[in-house]
């Protein structure tokens, strides 16, 4: 089976309103950019990734969380993450019943994850180069 299968069979599992939410958020994800790819990892979890990882969703009782590798180092000028704001690096937005999502902020965010990614990659291949040559 893959990812995205398990994904599918994830969301069709959750029978209540975190279903609708879990795959509201999937749609906006993998809408955000075409080269995004979605994984299964860490014993049921769906991950997206682009040149790093972009994000991770757990539907958990009460609510979906989707969790940001690098949300600390990203703008949010919606004001989407409401959870993990002590944390360095991982920022989080708890869905809870009755909550909108966003698209427009989330595909933004999505974005703005893999243009960090994309940074972060660029400078480690510098810095490679610049280490071969000394």
């Amino acid at each position: 089976m893959t990812a995205s299968e398990k994904v599918d069979q994830l969301i069709a599992g959750i029978t209540d309103w975190r279903g609708e939410v879990f795959a509201a958020i999937r749609r906006i994800i993998l809408a955000a950019d075409p080269g995004i790819v979605e994984e299964w990892k860490w014993m049921g979890s769906p991950v997206w990734s682009r040149d790093g990882l972009i994000a991770v969703a757990n539907a958990h009782k009460g609510k979906v969380k989707l969790t940001f590798a690098y949300g600390a180092k990203l703008p949010d000028p919606d004001k989407l993450f409401n959870a993990g704001l002590e944390g360095n690096a991982r920022r989080a937005i708890d869905f809870i019943e009755g909550d909108k999502v966003n698209a427009t902020a989330l595909t933004t965010l999505v974005r703005s994850a893999v243009a960090y990614n994309q940074c972060r990659k660029k400078i480690s291949k510098e810095g490679r180069k610049t280490a071969k040559k000394n």
